[in-house]
């Protein structure tokens, strides 16, 4: 059976946005614990691999509450965090205002849809997704908005969940999927579903081989893919060529 917030073509985005809206308060919560706080260490990279430079641009997908955004903003970038979820974005600015008040480079974040990036051609030197294309109706035309936004030279970086090539470990990490994080969801955020989303989203999403051959295909420079976890996490890296 199909999880209920998961449903394909024109009803994806409604869906998603009732998931993040459920899951908001308790998402990074959640992450620290189904990943034993991994994920920092993975978006850290992401930043690290955006290359972002005092005075470039940079803009973050599918932000949620702005992990990354932030992680881009410390490395001097003038960065844009950018998602179609209220109630995430009203956690990111909620961050924001408190590095604000410390004094710590921030984000800006907008409301908006991945698929449809409102910037023009060209406009940022780095353009990252953490967990985001996995969410899109058709995640293809978000790695081409990001790829069309990028100016030449820029870096696009993608993190998410991946598909292990190991037959073995692929059984035991999708039954980790199926299993394990729903009880943590319901545990700790009182929604199993929105947690057994992610392996029902996995199982229609290409994962690393579908974002590499689709870099390939915009003709995109030094891609490739860097494996976490045995391929359980992946982050795909392509520069855009002039």
């Amino acid at each position: 059976m199909s999880n209920v917030f998961y449903a394909p073509g024109n009803e994806r985005a409604a869906r998603v946005n009732d998931l993040f809206s459920a899951v908001a308060r308790r998402y990074d919560l959640l992450n620290d614990v189904q990943s034993f706080g991994l994920h920092r260490i993975w978006k850290q990279r992401v930043a690290r691999l955006a290359v972002p430079q005092a005075g470039g641009r940079a803009l973050d997908i599918c932000c949620g509450t702005g992990d990354i955004a932030f992680a881009l903003a410390r490395r001097g970038a003038d960065v844009t965090g950018l998602d179609f979820s209220r109630k995430m974005l009203e956690i990111a600015e909620g961050r924001r205002l408190k590095n604000v008040s410390r004094g710590v480079p921030c984000p800006v974040f907008i409301q908006g849809d991945a698929q449809k990036i409102p910037f023009p051609d060209a406009t940022f030197d780095a353009v990252t997704v953490g967990y985001g294309l996995r969410n899109l109706e058709r995640w293809d035309a978000g790695l081409q908005e990001m790829h069309r936004v990028a100016k030449p030279g820029g870096r696009l970086v993608v993190l998410d969940f991946g598909k292990p090539s190991h037959p073995l470990w692929r059984r035991v990490y999708f039954t980790h999927l199926r299993c394990s994080v729903p009880l943590i969801g319901l545990l700790f955020a009182g929604n199993a579903d929105a947690y057994a989303y992610i392996l029902e989203s996995l199982n229609h999403y290409p994962a690393q081989a579908g974002v590499t051959e689709k870099m390939q295909d915009l003709k995109m420079g030094n891609v490739r893919v860097i494996n976490l976890l045995g391929g359980a996490m992946t982050i795909n890296y392509g520069e855009k060529t002039a």
